[in-house]
């Protein structure tokens, strides 16, 4: 079939089907980009990896930075504008950390509780009305995440701890964005965001610098440029598809983590991940749904997905 014919195709395919197509591929790089981090974790000290993927993906975004450029900096809120970059840098620090030492389903499984503290923090920030079964979800979620993390069990791991507390930062973060983007346009949220966690991280990520070979460079840079196409795809699968469909397919990242995770690093999830992954995947599917009854979004929105912080 011809390149044009699959335009063709495509183009004639439903809105949410488009969106379904794109999110399938976001949710794979985003996985991948997970293993790719995994893999040079062995190594590498994590802030060495993050100032490499904060280099590659600033470096992509920077002519459009540089178009409205000294003018995005300009904020109308740029303590809160510090306070996501600090929270970002925790919920990534912690986050990849835990997917170097935690098998990959464990630690994507962990991260999907974002959407319960999302929940959470709407109601304590922005004073969003919450009804009885969406608390009810956010409590059965998190009696998911304690399966999985089974604490006082021998089997307890501090990076399970870090994966739940980067989920914590993660979801805050989005929070906060919903309040910035009242005020302040997306390139301002984002010149910030590539600014400042750059120059932070670069600091720690320099003193621990290890040279790379020429494979493992390689590797670095193709874990930068699997981490913007994954936003990427991820931005236009919601441009296209409705939000509480979306969202709900999202789910798909648990499968490409477990078979990147055997396939790479010969692992695969016990069966307390299936069942503790099974509850909160159930809970915040709810969530979602219970979001779009009432027209909310937080929980749905396409920054609310994954490590795109």
């Amino acid at each position: 079939m011809s390149p044009s014919a699959i335009t063709t195709r495509f183009n004639n395919l439903p809105a949410n089907a488009k969106g379904a197509a794109f999110l399938m591929v976001a949710a794979l790089f985003f996985s991948l980009m997970v293993a790719l981090i995994k893999l040079l974790g062995q190594n590498y000290n994590i802030t060495q990896i993050l100032l490499v993927r904060q280099a590659i993906m600033t470096a992509i975004v920077a002519p459009a930075i540089w178009q409205n450029f000294p003018d995005a900096l300009k904020s109308t809120r740029p303590g809160l504008q510090l306070i996501r970059i600090v929270l970002a840098l925790v919920a990534m620090l912690l986050g990849f950390t835990a997917v170097v030492h935690l098998k990959l389903a464990d630690v994507t499984a962990i991260a999907f509780a974002k959407s319960f503290f999302v929940t959470i923090f709407a109601v304590i920030i922005l004073k969003e009305t919450v009804g009885l079964r969406r608390w009810a979800a956010v409590g059965v979620g998190f009696i998911g995440v304690m399966i999985m993390l089974r604490p006082g069990a021998d089997a307890f791991s501090i990076y399970g701890l870090y994966a739940v507390i980067s989920a914590g930062c993660a979801g805050l973060v989005m929070v906060i964005i919903r309040i910035m983007s009242r005020t302040d346009a997306p390139i301002t949220i984002l010149t910030w965001q590539a600014i400042g966690v750059g120059l932070v991280i670069a600091i720690p990520g320099i003193w621990f610098w290890q040279w790379p070979s020429p494979v493992e460079w390689l590797i670095f840079i193709a874990m930068g440029i699997v981490s913007y196409i994954a936003q990427m795809f991820n931005i236009h699968a919601y441009k296209w598809g409705e939000a509480s469909v979306l969202a709900s397919l999202d789910y798909v990242r648990l499968i490409y983590a477990t078979i990147l995770g055997y396939l790479i690093f010969s692992n695969l999830p016990g069966s307390q991940t299936w069942i503790g992954a099974a509850i909160i995947i159930a809970a915040s599917i709810y969530t979602i749904r219970r979001e779009a009854k009432r027209k909310q979004k937080l929980v749905r929105s396409p920054e609310g997905r994954g490590f795109n912080n």
